[in-house]
């Protein structure tokens, strides 16, 4: 695995919204999902007097990444947590507030690629899926404890999968026979229950495995906590951009930042009181994505959505 596998989805949009924030000696941005460095390189590469400091909970994401940015030495401070760690990042940095956030969401490039991590349905690999290799919970754990009907639950939530229930019926009977532990296991048992009329609409797994993934690694409860906390650590002038990959995440991310671009104050006041004016600004209209030229290039870019704000003032 090497980190030319890597390939940063939206990088010119992302540099460009962030460059008013970044482009001054001193500034320091958090990467917040680090993965494999593709943004953060470009940041230290375009900006010159930034500092990165680097967050992810993979270790060995951290550890290939480590030796990508060796070349711009203490500008780049690399952080073995979760991201809605952030404010204890910053504090234990010394960093009271930061010029820039980025968020790049999902499962990395190295994740879906390593043939032990059992990310892919792709693939016939064991079912982890944990993106801290320390967390005790796998997906095989998930699919070996979990009721039916919470089964059914998280493919309808987490994937959006209208034969939810469906599915976790025969996940249910399939398992009482033999534990599903690899993704081909689980594949098949997708593939047999799916009505022989939607076979052919796309591979069975592909939102099973997101759900699982998704609940394996608790992304949508850490991000209801991070995109918070993020806001609250930019300086004024400071811009938060987020790559999100599907409606669960991108509904988070607008719903967190709108909160902090309009008035708080009573509708019908003569004059806003200062305390109740917006505290962030938008920087995007809506939530664009890919165009059809990067989507070729990196079909990973295919559903991404970008959100991005500016902080206008302080809090009150």
């Amino acid at each position: 695995m090497t980190t030319s596998l890597h390939v940063p989805v939206l990088l010119e949009p992302t540099l460009d919204l962030l460059a008013p924030a970044l482009a001054h000696d001193g500034a320091v941005v958090v990467d917040a999902t680090l993965g494999l460095g593709g943004h953060a390189e470009a940041m230290l590469a375009r900006f010159p007097g930034v500092t990165v400091v680097g967050i992810d909970r993979d270790p060995n994401a951290l550890a290939l990444t480590a030796l990508r940015l060796a070349p711009y030495g203490d500008r780049a401070r690399l952080v073995h947590a979760v991201y809605d760690r952030i404010s204890e990042v910053l504090d234990d940095l010394g960093l009271d507030a930061v010029d820039g956030v980025l968020f790049d969401l999902g499962v990395s490039s190295m994740q879906l690629d390593t043939d032990d991590r059992g990310f892919s349905y792709a693939r016939d690999t064991p079912l982890d899926m944990r993106m801290d290799p320390d967390e005790p919970r796998t997906a095989a754990d998930v699919l070996a404890t979990f009721s039916e009907g919470e089964l059914a639950r998280i493919f309808r939530v987490y994937g959006e999968e209208r034969l939810a229930g469906r599915y976790a019926r025969a996940i249910v009977q399939a398992r009482a026979d033999t534990p599903l532990t690899r993704s081909g296991d689980l594949v098949a048992v997708l593939d047999a229950a799916t009505p022989a009329a939607l076979k052919g609409a796309g591979h069975p797994g592909k939102r099973v495995f997101q759900a699982l993934r998704i609940e394996v690694n608790r992304e949508l409860e850490v991000l209801e906590r991070a995109v918070p906390a993020a806001l609250d650590a930019l300086a004024i002038r400071g811009r938060i951009v987020v790559l999100s990959y599907h409606s669960l995440e991108d509904r988070i991310v607008k719903r967190a930042i709108t909160a902090r671009t309009v008035s708080t104050a009573p509708r019908g006041l003569p004059v806003e009181p200062e305390e109740s004016a917006p505290t962030f600004r938008m920087l995007t209209r809506g939530a664009p994505g890919a165009d059809p030229v990067e989507v070729e290039r990196n079909p990973r870019a295919a559903s991404v959505r970008l959100r991005s704000a500016e902080r206008v003032r302080g809090n009150a």
